[in-house]
């Protein structure tokens, strides 16, 4: 039987983590900075200044965001596969992930041994997401079942998490009895868990599905997510799910300019018109319908994609965006290509938030949405 560590150690260990990752072991417990410290930072590394690089599967939300600037605090984050088959044309993953999608090596023996660290150390409850880099509902999972896999294994230790957050294209999948019967499960946390109460008393589901479709067009969703499930699919997934009392979260996400585009329109470069105020009017009385927890948005990024090959689809929409913006140009951040922040509030955001109004749903840009999960 494996023992954990002293806490005195762990603290020893905490004291030379990183400044920008130290917001998240600040103001705790001894025992829980100690627990962080050794599940996250390597224990043997001699380095001065540490960063969180240890786990193996259930890994840091996001090993790059600055918690001063960022800060989404102690969360994880299962990536089930490596790259993505839906081949969505705006995909922020598209600057860092391998263009064909596998399956991790070793992936159940490594799940297996990070969730035995987790009891080990005695790590505090935080919040989980799969994923964030890639779907893992993708057509991979219908015969590996690498993430019926991980949901198998949460639920065995659904004490060490808060909320499960599931993010997909294809709730279809998801709405599998299979997948469901876990979801309901893991939609729970147990009566020993130490946010039980707290999760009760304020009516707080401890999973939720997060379903992507920005599109009402299946001429748009062709274009723009080309190998990803046809608009009916994914409707219908989701009625499924709600049907099934799975709390679902829409993310019309991400929201693309309309037309005009000053004096020109998206037929000018050669792409049918991404979103109508009627398409999202629609996606919004759906939301409203099958009473989603809230809608998710933000304004779509044009990543660079690695290797740097930039596709037909994405160099019609940079000529788009370009024309938008004019004299005010383009900034390129975290490897995408953005529209000036006055531009994409005013002529995007504003009428979209409008419309959430109107049909009586609440509306949470992306990172808002991710940092209050509790």
């Amino acid at each position: 039987m494996l023992i954990a560590p002293s806490i005195e150690e762990g603290l020893a260990l905490a004291q030379r983590v990183d400044p920008k990752y130290a917001p998240v072991w600040q103001g705790r417990p001894a025992e829980e900075q100690a627990a962080l410290a050794w599940y996250f930072l390597p224990h043997t590394s001699s380095k001065a200044m540490l960063a969180p690089t240890r786990p193996r599967v259930i890994k840091w939300y996001c090993p790059f965001a600055d918690q001063r600037e960022f800060p989404s605090g102690h969360r994880y984050c299962i990536n089930v596969y490596t790259g993505c088959a839906h081949k969505c044309e705006y995909c922020y993953a598209a600057g860092y992930e391998p263009q064909q999608p596998g399956c991790k090596k070793d992936f159940e023996r490594l799940l297996r041994k990070d969730l035995e660290d987790l009891e080990r150390f005695d790590v505090p409850p935080a919040p989980l997401h799969l994923s964030n880099s890639t779907d893992a509902f993708q057509p991979l999972e219908a015969t590996i079942g690498q993430t019926l896999l991980a949901l198998e294994q949460l639920a065995r230790h659904r004490r060490r998490f808060t909320t499960v957050t599931v993010l997909t294209k294809n709730p279809l999948l998801a709405a599998q009895p299979l997948y469901v019967e876990l979801l309901q499960r893991l939609a729970m946390l147990p009566a020993n868990h130490t946010r039980q109460e707290h999760f009760a008393r304020h009516s707080l589901p401890a999973l939720r599905v997060e379903v992507s479709l920005a599109f009402w067009q299946e001429e748009a969703r062709r274009i723009f997510d080309p190998s990803a499930p046809p608009v009916a699919e994914r409707i219908e997934g989701i009625r499924r799910l709600r049907r099934a009392g799975v709390p679902v979260v829409l993310r019309i996400d991400p929201l693309f300019p309309r037309d005009p585009l000053r004096d020109k329109t998206w037929a000018h470069f050669g792409l049918p018109e991404p979103q109508m105020l009627d398409d999202l009017d629609r996606l919004l009385a759906f939301a409203a319908e099958v009473e989603v927890m809230h809608v998710v948005h933000s304004v779509a990024k044009l990543p660079r994609p690695r290797g740097g090959v930039t596709s037909e689809v994405m160099k019609k929409l940079l000529s788009g965006y370009r024309h938008l913006a004019r004299s005010e140009k383009l900034t390129f951040r975290g490897g995408s290509w953005r529209l000036p922040d006055d531009i994409a509030r005013s002529q995007i955001v504003e009428p979209f938030l409008a419309l959430c109004r109107h049909h009586g749903l609440a509306a949470q840009f992306c990172k808002q949405n991710l940092i209050k999960t509790p």
